[in-house]
């Protein structure tokens, strides 16, 4: 728990046999501290000095707890502030609804100190599926939409003008929504033909909606109007291909799948967001932009080697380790019994962190 990257071995660390795990005078990186954790090393001695020469001084555990402690009612904060802003958007969407302009500057005032926050706590982003729920899942999926977002951007390089108009997309995505009937959008049941077709043309009406409002900019418009889009042209309402398919808009479409499968639905569970992620990995390529989902999974998927979790059966497991080709599969020990189990040759999943 003490050991942190640049920390250099004066003895080599030996496992269950005579040949060690990691050499003597071996400068370790995060990859090693992870193997050492994955062989649940308990003890390594280490120079008093890191490798680019200051002295190391280690944490004491008592400090280590304290910054857990910190996380947890950061986090919760965070959490705080979020349905905070459900709460707000759902009376923005119920005065579209009633027919009133979208005001850039009440998004921007309700959006803004939120993406700023989801980029600080964005290992909260895989938990917030659970306070979604069918009553208001099209306000939580707005609000959702546009962190995840906001810090896919973020993940991507891209400069804080940019992530901040992909965030207001992505909120503003669905506000087109407000055009379509209630009894569709609350529909329990399968939509017929025609009122699916309504439903489709919810981009064109979002898009019409921030026509004539100020501080909306072109890119923003442009996302809205091409978030159902896909690379393979199976999307709406134009059914364009890659070429025509801008970035930003990947980046809400791919968020935009990623909430609307994690939570429940009039007409659907919700699933495990590992799963989710694994599908979206393995099928969606041909639909989605591959930087795109290689950003969603760095964003989301934050497993380390000795964290608790339960499984898709209702067990509960602890990570053994990691892969870089296999990151919604790791190699897991349920609990109790110890049995080891490559999870990449079942067909469980991980339901949560723990």
């Amino acid at each position: 728990m003490q050991l942190q990257k640049g920390c250099i071995t004066t003895q080599d660390v030996l496992g269950l046999t005579d040949y060690p795990i990691i050499k003597k005078n071996t400068t370790l990186t995060d990859e090693l501290i992870a193997i050492l954790e994955t062989f649940l090393v308990q003890e390594v001695e280490i120079e008093p000095f890191l490798a680019n020469g200051k002295k190391f001084t280690p944490m004491a555990v008592n400090e280590i707890k304290d910054r857990s402690n910190k996380s947890e009612t950061n986090e919760k904060e965070f959490i705080i502030e979020y349905l905070e802003t459900v709460k707000a958007y759902k009376k923005l969407f119920l005065s579209w609804q009633a027919g009133l302009k979208v005001e850039m500057y009440d998004i921007r005032k309700i959006f803004v100190p939120l993406f700023n926050s989801a980029i600080k706590h964005s290992y909260v982003l895989p938990k917030l599926h659970h306070y979604s729920n069918k009553e208001d899942y099209l306000y939580h999926h707005c609000v959702y939409v546009g962190i995840l977002a906001a810090v896919v951007g973020k993940n991507l390089h891209l400069d804080q003008r940019e992530w901040l108009q992909i965030g207001f997309g992505g909120a503003l995505a669905d506000a087109g929504m407000a055009r379509v009937a209630p009894t569709i959008t609350k529909k329990a049941g399968a939509l017929t033909a025609a009122e699916f077709e309504d439903v489709k043309k919810h981009p064109i009406y979002s898009y019409k909606m921030l026509m004539e409002v100020t501080g909306v900019s072109d890119i923003t418009r442009l996302i809205v109007l091409q978030h159902h889009e896909r690379y393979d042209g199976s999307g709406y309402p134009f059914t364009i291909g890659s070429k025509k398919i801008h970035l930003f808009s990947q980046i809400v479409a791919v968020a935009d799948v990623y909430h609307a499968m994690t939570s429940e639905r009039y007409y659907r569970i919700k699933r495990s967001p590992f799963q989710v992620l694994e599908d979206l990995s393995r099928q969606q390529f041909g639909k989605f932009d591959v930087r795109v989902i290689e950003a969603l999974l760095q964003t989301l998927i934050r497993l380390s080697n000795g964290d608790r979790v339960r499984l898709t059966s209702g067990e509960e497991a602890e990570i053994m380790f990691v892969g870089p080709h296999n990151r919604t599969k790791p190699i897991i020990k349920i609990k109790p019994g110890g049995k080891i189990i490559d999870l990449n040759l079942t067909k469980l999943h991980i339901e949560e962190i723990l």
